[in-house]
């Protein structure tokens, strides 16, 4: 089983519900950090973690989560389906 965090967005103007982070797959090189700092930074164990999930809109979220070299960032939309990757 994949040691992956969850965390949950309650923003209201957002189609992204939440956000999971494969912490399996995170090698910590901040590229979503680069891209959306208000919502990533790296841990004690230099693995991205979400401290906004609220901050970033859809588009800052997708592209924080593209920037990722090894997909450890999934989106899902309200429904649960995975929007990405």
């Amino acid at each position: 089983m994949a040691n992956q965090k969850e965390y949950i967005r309650n923003r209201a103007d957002s189609n992204i519900s939440k956000i999971i982070i494969d912490r399996d797959l995170c090698i910590g090189a901040a590229s979503c950090i680069a891209v959306s700092g208000s919502t990533f930074e790296l841990d004690n164990e230099n693995k991205a973690v979400v401290i906004g999930a609220d901050t970033a809109d859809d588009e800052t979220l997708k592209m924080a989560a593209e920037s990722c070299p090894t997909k450890a960032i999934l989106l899902f939309d309200k429904e649960g389906k995975q929007v990405y990757p």
